[in-house]
């Protein structure tokens, strides 16, 4: 979970093939509640109903498009879910690093301890 292209505020490594949802929610959970009205940027993986539902429940304004095939779909802001591609430029800027995007470290806890390791330097890139 990210806040913007420069912070991550809680990282958690899943299995590859496991559902990105879950997991999502445990993120959320982990982050506590916030503020009301506070936007959350997610992707369309994240809109499921259980999950939108926790999002409220936090405090969290979900931006989040439905999918095409609801039949009752809702209206998001546009303009900030295009904000979105923020983090996705983090990633794209974690993933320059090899060890990242090949997963050389077959321990979870040196892998995330590297991913830790290049948010560091890239935040000290940035400024």
């Amino acid at each position: 979970m990210a806040a913007n292209d420069r912070c991550a505020l809680v990282l958690k490594l899943s299995p590859g093939q496991a559902g990105d949802a879950p997991h999502g929610r445990e993120l959320l959970e982990a982050g506590g509640p916030v503020p009301a009205g506070c936007p959350l940027i997610m992707d369309r993986a994240y809109e499921g109903d259980e999950t939108l539902r926790l999002a409220r429940q936090l405090g969290y304004l979900p931006v989040v498009p439905p999918n095409p095939n609801r039949l009752a779909p809702w209206e998001y802001d546009r303009t900030l879910y295009h904000r979105r591609n923020e983090i996705e430029r983090l990633f794209r800027r974690l993933k320059a690093y090899r060890r990242v995007f090949c997963r050389f470290d077959k321990l979870d806890v040196l892998f995330a301890g590297f991913i830790v390791l290049a948010l560091i330097v890239e935040a000290l890139r940035m400024s």
